[in-house]
């Protein structure tokens, strides 16, 4: 029997909680760190991880820690990443993993040197609801795909938050609109051209942003990520004969149906419940081992962050950018 793969958390973030939960028989949970020792014992004696780290160096320094789950900041995912991957730790990493594209080319890069792997962690992606919605507009079942329309918001009334500090790349953009970014090439490529326009707070930050995407055979998406507008969430691919819904893409844990709608005829998909971050997870693992490569590789992350930074700088200048 293969060894289960043995992640360290490199973080006491919130979200771990949502990996802890999901981990399959393939992965292990074996470490955890913070810069708080204290909190890292605590953390991981309430949750049952063997080894608590206080600090991040010590983590990537236990030799019985093959991969790491960097869940910090946006704005520290880069440097972090770049320092697993010199420990020799293959890197899991949350999404997004950065707004520029240079960063991706450089992590991706070390990675393949050394044997490792890098992955972003899209979990959305890895649920069968938008693999079946992908089936379905490549065959054909809406006929030929114009139109994209994605939405996802979140109130953040907390200006502390750390998705609200422009120093670690906070921002609705970065933190929401990323998944329909990233929902819009799922179905329509790679997009040849841009633009945003964005809402700022004081700070700096952008607590709303608006994008047009063009695609390849003049297909088109637009979609909105906010901070100040109540939850909400939906992927929805128009095409000549019909319309594809996804009502929970992001979050398929808030409740989600697939349907199509032809004409005043609504139809709705089966797919399967599935745990998101379980997903995940075996993908990474099978990476690791070498079964297969990561479902999301250097060209997905590559494509997603070349696409936010020409939105962040069309939003910046008020002109569409091609890519």
């Amino acid at each position: 029997m293969t060894s289960p793969l043995r992640l360290g958390l490199l973080s006491t973030a919130r979200i771990n909680q949502l990996v802890i939960a999901g981990a399959p028989e393939m992965v292990e949970i074996v470490a955890v760190a913070s810069r708080d020792g204290a909190r890292a014992r605590a953390y991981a004696r309430e949750r049952g991880i063997a080894r608590p780290h206080g600090s991040y160096e010590a983590l990537l320094a236990d030799p019985d820690v093959d991969a790491v789950y960097v869940s910090l900041p946006n704005g520290l995912h880069h440097e972090w990443t770049m320092r697993a991957l010199a420990a020799g730790k293959h890197v899991l990493c949350e999404k997004p993993y950065s707004r520029r594209s240079a960063e991706v080319e450089e992590a991706w890069a070390a990675a393949a040197v050394n044997g490792l792997v890098v992955a972003e962690a899209f979990m959305y992606r890895h649920h069968p609801q938008v693999r079946r919605a992908k089936e379905l507009v490549d065959a054909g079942a809406i006929g030929r795909l114009r139109l994209v329309r994605s939405s996802f918001s979140v109130r953040v009334v907390d200006v502390g938050d750390i998705r609200m500090l422009p120093e670690l790349d906070g921002g609705a953009l970065m933190d929401l609109g990323c998944y329909c970014i990233h929902g819009s090439r799922v179905l329509g490529g790679e997009p040849e051209r841009v633009l945003g326009e964005q809402v700022l707070a004081g700070s700096g930050v952008d607590v709303g942003f608006h994008g047009t995407l063009r695609f390849p055979d003049d297909v088109v998406a637009q979609f909105d990520a906010s901070f100040s507008l109540p939850s909400r969430q939906r992927l929805e691919a128009v095409g000549e004969e019909g319309t594809l819904v996804l009502d929970a893409p992001w979050r398929p844990d808030w409740g989600f149906t697939l349907s199509i709608a032809r004409d005043e005829e609504v139809d709705k998909v089966d797919v399967p419940q599935a745990d998101s971050y379980r997903l995940e997870l075996e993908d990474f693992a099978a990476a690791v081992r070498g079964e297969r490569e990561p479902l999301l590789g250097r060209g997905d992350a590559l494509g997603q962050a070349r696409t936010i930074e020409a939105l962040c700088r069309s939003a910046e200048t008020g002109a569409a950018v091609a890519l």
